[in-house]
């Protein structure tokens, strides 16, 4: 896709960049079927037009505080100088998921509008006011990820959903959207996805996360409301809330780069081969069987057997409560960081 859709409030941003000269033009000779000096065509978002060859900031309009500053969604557009696909990468949906803004500050900086091919699209926090205040969700306590696709009079988790769709999901064919485990949990680093579609099993494949995971679509999810307008949507879970895992932004920088690789954005990448993602149909949270203080025996990546102790249960002085087993065979790819558990509190996520 060459634009985007024009649409809402006159953001404000910078410019840099020129039109395409031939030297600079090789690597994308392939990916483009127009003459080599044919200017590619701007790409359209927030009511301005972004010249190709070029890197452009801006501000979506949001809302306001009681103060009367002006919230807005601070977006990247990276708009190559030859033809390609139109990609978004996103991040903070979550106001804790702080690992996937710093995904994206990496992928941008290691990017060049004269030696790219299509368009990328960066929302690095689209959770503005919880991420202020380090909060999963919206002052109205509302979940971001449940109010997709959103409407333009609704609350403002809807209207902030409905902007997204509006000026970054109708301009694009495909969305790689971070996330991190919710409250104190940690993730390893996974993709969630529709496997049985083809080409987004493919781009799940290329993102080469150590699980690939086939994972149902909630409604209200942005991932559901995207497929619903036709785009390829990869899911990326790692780390926990409020950190920045070095392990989790490493495996999705480097990510995100062989996804854009694939595509033909960009050059390959330059990292050695990785093993194939090991590919999961299923998963399954293990629950504490009794309230006490958690001390768990496996680590994240770790393969278990049904049956096998994971842990144990305590009280404070000591004496054994209960242990914990798996309920299935696979691979353990969450768990719980909190030492204090309650009865029913999800401790281990196995996929098989």
């Amino acid at each position: 896709m060459g634009a985007g859709r024009s649409g809402g409030p006159g953001p404000v941003g910078t410019e840099t960049g020129d039109y395409p000269d031939a030297r600079d033009l090789d690597r994308c000779r392939a990916h483009s079927p127009r003459p080599l000096l044919v200017a590619r065509e701007s790409f359209a978002i927030g009511g301005v037009r972004i010249r190709a060859g070029s890197v452009r900031a801006l501000e979506l309009p949001i809302t306001r505080l009681v103060t009367g500053a002006d919230v807005t969604l601070p977006v990247r557009v990276v708009h190559g100088r030859e033809d390609g696909p139109s990609v978004w990468i996103d991040a903070a949906i979550h106001g804790d998921e702080v690992a996937g803004v710093e995904v994206v500050r990496q992928v941008m900086a290691g990017l060049d509008p004269k030696t790219f091919c299509g368009t990328l699209v960066a929302v690095p926090v689209v959770n503005v006011l919880g991420f202020m205040t380090g909060d999963r969700y919206l002052p109205d306590r509302r979940d971001l990820n449940r109010s997709f696709p959103g409407s333009a009079r609704g609350s403002l988790a809807s209207r902030i959903a409905h902007l997204f769709m509006r000026e970054i999901v109708a301009g694009c064919e495909v969305g790689i959207d971070l996330h991190t485990g919710s409250d104190r949990r940690s993730n390893l680093p996974q993709i969630r996805a529709d496997l049985d579609d083809p080409g987004t099993r493919d781009l799940a494949a290329a993102f080469g996360a150590p699980v690939m995971l086939h994972a149902k679509i909630r409604d209200g999810s942005l991932r559901h409301a995207a497929r619903e307008q036709g785009a390829k949507v990869l899911l990326y879970e790692a780390g926990e809330p409020l950190r920045f895992d070095a392990y989790a932004v490493d495996a999705g920088v480097i990510g995100v780069r062989r996804v854009l690789a694939a595509l033909g954005m960009t050059e390959p990448v330059d990292e050695p081969s990785v093993e194939p993602s090991l590919e999961c149909r299923a998963s399954g949270w293990v629950r504490a069987r009794r309230t006490g203080i958690l001390h768990l025996d496996v680590a994240l990546g770790q393969k278990v057997s049904d049956g096998e102790r994971l842990g144990t249960l305590f009280d404070s002085f000591g004496k054994t409560l209960r242990a914990v087993y798996a309920n299935r065979d696979g691979i353990v790819i969450g768990r719980t960081e909190a030492p204090l558990v309650n009865s029913g509190d999800a401790v281990v996520h196995i996929a098989n």
